[in-house]
């Protein structure tokens, strides 16, 4: 019962502190920290057992598989440089320059040092994927921060590993140990990892059932860390590929309802794990400082060799971040554009987690100064984690570093969806067997869905009327609403089987929720304007040649046609040739199109209030 207490307590406190920070725009994990550091010097509260076993053996596999499962494997290659170089350079960097210090402050053979340094060098995967989003930081940099904390675990594990070992044995650390070690660790870690996610793919291919399939995702991180570990591989390694290459399988392996519930399970396990982790974590402290005081080194040295530690981490990133992107730049000099403000944040974004503690527990118990060595990881992490995340978010506004704009999200959300509707009405036309009803239906169905995203953007105007999609997630809210309402009258009534009145009820449900999902992507859109696009590289002959094109409008005030007819529109659209406003598809009308079929002028521009996108007719293209 007092087990159960306390993980309710834990359960319970996770919940209240998160909604809270969520609710007032704190990030959790940092009050989670915070509340946990206060929570350990109440006396009355016993202080749960946090383990190298249970944080490396229980919560890493699943937190790094959940991390994974929704990181872009093409958006991983597409950065394997800087990544490799941060999570296998940079930890290995920071573990030397950390040992160094720490050999020279307190006086302890250098591969103890090296080993506290192989501790605190590697990242937070959590840390870096909660921070990193919650901000809005560029999609690369987050890829590049969660790329390197998802693989920057097995190097200083490793590292760790290998000195250890020579602490035991009371030998040194060579560099010919510690490549045969790292080598070993990639091969079989890399290994057993695309061994579990084809095989995992395989078995996905013949189950339809979407509990089955989400109850044999609880299990992967495990299949593939275990044996990995077990052959002194990389069980991290292993838990990444696995995941990465499953989440990139995805859409060919599962079913829609199979990767719906994946989605939906792993975001609730992921949301309880790294904030228990994170409240465990603070919960320690009271712990560690009194095994450090009584180890016997005086409270001001302790105080001062923590401090020299968390200094020394801070330092060290952007000494090996701001060359190396320098240099990075110079030797592709086709790739991203060197931009100090990034390597800025990228060097501010190195927050340590739990990793960081776990391996300091893993520590050898012969280890000299052990509880100072573990205090001064805990001191890193905490310290990291406020520091570092608290002023993040000020640095990436101060140096403009902004996340993707909404607004330019949407636009191309809708030129893919266009893309791909075009492709499903293309397919449509090859299968002649339906009647012509069924077709006009399929037909009309598909241009609604790129109307609805299209209908997102041009929201700026004070006087824009209820775009058509608008209004019919209002009435169709309200349908829903009288539907419920009369199937409960029913329910309560017990006429009816409660097995169909369930299947019934989850239907509007699942018809409210994608509603409810518009609505909230709607809403995103109305606060910032959509920037001017940059010149694409690859853009068409017909946006090329219009680019800084920017005619007069012949009908400032609205769509041309439909002021004579005395009709309405939903947006309107400049042709960049002529200068006509026509009306868009999601107009009764449509008469930008038609414009477009009577005169053949290839190129429209937006003309709604701050929005600057163009699209060309012939190529289906947006600039």
């Amino acid at each position: 019962m007092e087990s159960a207490t306390v993980i309710v307590a834990i359960i319970a406190t996770v919940v209240v502190v998160a909604g809270l920070a969520q609710r007032f725009g704190f990030l959790a994990p940092l009050a989670l920290l915070v509340v946990g550091v206060g929570i350990s010097f109440v006396p009355v509260i016993p202080e749960p057992a946090l383990s190298s076993e249970l944080v490396l053996v229980g919560l890493l596999p699943p937190l790094l598989y959940a991390a994974a499962i929704r990181t872009s494997l093409v958006d991983f290659r597409a950065n394997a440089s800087p990544i490799l170089a941060l999570s296998v350079g940079l930890v290995l960097f920071t573990a030397v320059g950390v040992g160094l210090v720490t050999w020279w402050a307190l006086g302890v053979p250098f591969v103890v040092a090296f080993a506290l340094g192989a501790v605190v060098a590697p990242p937070d995967a959590v840390a870096a994927s909660a921070v990193g989003r919650r901000i809005g930081l560029p999609r690369r940099i987050v890829t590049i921060l969660e790329g390197e904390s998802l693989l920057n675990d097995a190097t200083a594990l490793v590292s760790l590993r290998t000195a250890s070992a020579a602490i035991v044995a009371a030998g040194s650390v060579t560099f010919a140990s510690t490549a045969v070690d790292f080598g070993r660790a990639v091969v079989l870690g890399v290994g057993f990892g695309a061994l579990v996610a084809f095989g995992v793919a395989f078995v996905r291919r013949k189950v339809t059932d979407p509990v089955i399939d989400t109850s044999i995702s609880f299990i992967v991180p495990y299949v593939a860390y275990l044996p990995a570990e077990h052959f002194h591989g990389s069980g991290v390694l292993a838990v990444v590929v696995a995941g990465l290459v499953l989440g990139h399988k995805s859409p060919v392996v599962q079913n829609a309802s199979s990767r719906l519930s994946e989605r939906i399970n792993w975001r609730t396990i992921q949301f309880i794990l790294e904030n228990v982790v994170f409240l465990m974590l603070g919960m320690q402290m009271r712990r560690l400082v009194k095994d450090a005081l009584d180890s016997g080194v005086g409270l001001g040295r302790l105080i001062g060799i923590c401090t020299l530690v968390v200094v020394t981490v801070v330092v060290l990133r952007p000494l090996y971040v701001f060359p190396f992107k320098w240099v990075e730049s110079k030797l592709k000099g086709g790739g991203p554009q060197y931009r100090p403000s990034n390597s800025a944040v990228i060097s501010w974004a190195g927050m340590r987690g739990v990793v960081t503690l776990a391996a300091a527990f893993a520590l050898p118990e012969e280890t000299p100064e052990r509880p100072v060595l573990v205090l001064a990881a805990m001191s890193v992490t905490v310290g990291t984690l406020l520091l570092q995340g608290l002023t993040l978010p000020w640095l990436a506004r101060r140096l403009g570093v902004r996340g993707p704009d909404p607004r330019e999200d949407a636009l191309q959300e809708a030129t893919i969806l266009q893309a791909s509707v075009a492709a499903g009405l293309k397919a449509l036309e090859e299968h002649d067997e339906a009647d012509e009803g069924t077709i006009e239906q399929l037909r009309r169905r598909a241009e609604n869905r790129t109307n609805i995203v299209w209908e997102r953007l041009g929201q700026g105007r004070e006087d824009a009327s209820e775009t058509p999609s608008a209004a019919y997630r209002r009435l169709r809210m309200h349908m829903l609403t009288a539907e419920r309402e009369e199937l409960l009258k029913i329910r309560d009534a017990g006429n009816v089987d409660q097995e169909v009145l369930v299947h019934v009820l989850a239907q509007l449900d699942l018809e409210e929720s994608m509603l409810d999902r518009i609505e909230e992507r709607t809403d995103e859109l109305r606060e910032d304007p959509l920037l001017p696009p940059e010149r694409a590289v690859d853009e068409c002959e017909h946006l090329a040649a219009h680019h800084d094109r920017f005619v007069p409008p012949l009908t400032p005030h609205g769509c041309q046609e439909c002021l004579e007819l005395g009709d309405t529109w939903v947006h309107l659209r400049l042709c960049l040739d002529c200068g006509h406003v026509g009306c868009c598809d999601s107009s009764p009308n449509k008469h930008a199109n038609k414009h477009f079929e009577e005169t053949g002028h290839p190129v429209m521009r937006s003309f709604e209030p701050g929005e600057a996108w163009r699209w060309c007719f012939v190529d289906e293209q947006v600039g």
